[in-house]
């Protein structure tokens, strides 16, 4: 599997089941960057690790019944959007955004190490977003 700088690495568990199943692994190959990348923060993104194993456990599923993105998966976090919410200037920003920048800025937030890490930086991106900037 290529891999292109900007996509996520593919968790060890997903890879294991793309190389034991090869129409999940056609369906994975035939997604967008973007769809693989929300489906790869979709399962980094679980709190649990049963989540994790469950969110795993269903892709394949969802890949073989044509899902081309996980269900229910909040492309915004919540504490981003609360922030949002509460910075008007940030959220008209935020609106304007095209769905690679919001991305692009979701993925520098969850990337973060731990939770402090995370509001500290959705902090920055409120303050970024309200000055009308559009790029970190």
């Amino acid at each position: 599997m290529n891999k292109k700088a900007s996509e996520l690495a593919v968790p060890k568990e997903l890879r294991k089941i793309l190389a034991a199943q090869p129409k999940v692994k056609d369906a994975w190959e035939g997604l967008t960057p973007i769809a693989r990348r929300d489906f790869i923060t979709w399962i980094e993104g679980a709190k649990k690790p049963e989540t994790r194993i469950r969110r795993i456990e269903v892709t394949d599923s969802k890949l073989l019944a044509g899902e081309r993105r996980p269900c229910c998966y909040a492309v915004v976090p919540m504490n981003l959007y609360k922030a949002l919410g509460a910075n008007l200037k940030a959220k008209a920003t935020w609106k304007d955004l095209t769905p690679n920048e919001r991305r692009d800025v979701v993925a520098w937030i969850d990337e973060a190490q731990n939770s402090a890490m995370k509001g500290i930086r959705i902090e920055e991106v409120c303050a970024m977003l309200a000055k009308g900037k559009r790029q970190l």
